[in-house]
């Protein structure tokens, strides 16, 4: 005698086992009253509807992973788009990752939609109910995130998402990429040591930022190492923009016992402390050795070649994309994935032995 059939519902359940919560088929009339809703609230969370306030959205999502509730694929109504979200879009720096997820996407047929979260670490409510319009194949936020209600949201349509050199913790259970930045500010001020330089600088990012924060602490941790001391007063915050990286250099090169060599937190910084260093008449490499970090193109142009710190930012980028793209296509998505790609020190002319 077969079983009796479960009762139809807008969603499948997994056949891998039972539910987390309960052996038995849940309805969505049981999931309602569990949640405090209606039954067609839940129909329109389970159906990717936007009409529904996040925190009840969010209830519902849970009750609905815990009871083993999956949506079909919605690959086939997807717009054939990936969305590309950076907190700014100002620099060389966001081109070598505009290039990375290109690349991905044109060898899938796919194109990608470009936006700015105006200097916000995670897009508003807005951004959010347009990418859920447009249902792409999946999004790729650069140092930016997502709150809860954006993930609710991004998740009620069955659209991926992933976090790209994220700024905060992105949580076990966002999937990420980034880069070994602590390694990388390691292995700059390494460098500087082993050329004979006691009294290193450095220039961080900005202080919320975690690649920024993971840079200085390689720096230290260098500096630990060979016996040497970190002297806060040699340590200026920054925002990985060019002017910020002159004011710091003016304030470091203007102190008594300067430093005679700084690891600036990116190559934009680094080209403002050239500034610096011109205004104030020393030469580089001579009186002034200098590290960033990227090794964006303008890095090999200027004079001298910059010594930096590779960041694989096209390789990421297209981490990403691929990773994000593999994460709507899978019946069963991945656990959370963070992936760490490795940086390298390329020597070149902005870097000697400090003066005598």
């Amino acid at each position: 005698m077969n079983p009796a059939k479960p009762p139809r519902t807008p969603g499948t359940r997994t056949s891998a086992g039972p539910p987390a919560r309960s052996a038995q088929t849940a309805t969505l009339a049981e999931i309602a009253r569990e949640a405090g809703v209606s039954a067609p609230t839940v129909s329109k969370v389970l159906n990717g509807r936007a009409d529904v306030a996040p925190g009840t959205r969010t209830r519902v999502e849970a009750l609905l992973r815990s009871y083993g509730y999956r949506r079909r694929r919605a690959e086939a109504t997807r717009s054939p788009l990936i969305d590309l979200v950076f907190h700014e879009l100002e620099s060389a720096w966001a081109m070598e990752v505009i290039r990375g997820v290109e690349n991905v996407a044109r060898d899938e047929g796919l194109s990608v939609v470009l936006s700015e979260s105006a200097g916000r670490l995670t897009p508003g409510r807005t951004w959010a109910d347009q990418v859920a319009a447009r249902r792409p194949h999946g999004v790729v936020l650069v140092l930016s995130g997502l709150d809860e209600s954006g993930q609710a949201l991004l998740t009620s349509r069955s659209i991926p998402f992933v976090v790209m050199d994220p700024a905060g913790d992105p949580g076990d259970d966002v999937p990420s990429v980034g880069a070994t930045n602590w390694h990388g500010g390691l292995a700059a001020t390494r460098h500087l040591v082993e050329l004979g330089h006691t009294r290193i600088g450095a220039i961080s990012g900005p202080t919320r930022m975690m690649c920024s924060r993971a840079r200085v602490d390689g720096y230290r941790a260098a500096l630990e190492t060979a016996g040497l001391p970190s002297d806060p007063a040699l340590i200026r915050p920054g925002t990985f923009h060019h002017d910020s990286g002159y004011r710091a250099g003016l304030e470091l090169l203007r102190l008594p016992d300067r430093p005679t060599a700084v690891f600036a937190g990116n190559d934009l910084q680094a080209l403002g402390l050239y500034e610096a260093a011109r205004e104030l008449g020393l030469r580089i490499p001579g009186d002034l050795s200098v590290v960033g970090f990227d090794d964006l193109p303008v890095a090999r142009w200027v004079g001298p070649p910059l010594t930096t710190v590779r960041q694989p930012l096209t390789e990421m980028a297209e981490a990403a994309a691929r990773l994000v793209l593999q994460l709507g296509r899978e019946e069963r998505p991945p656990s959370a994935t963070r992936v760490e790609l490795a940086t390298s020190l390329v020597v070149r002319s902005s870097t000697g032995a400090p003066p005598a």
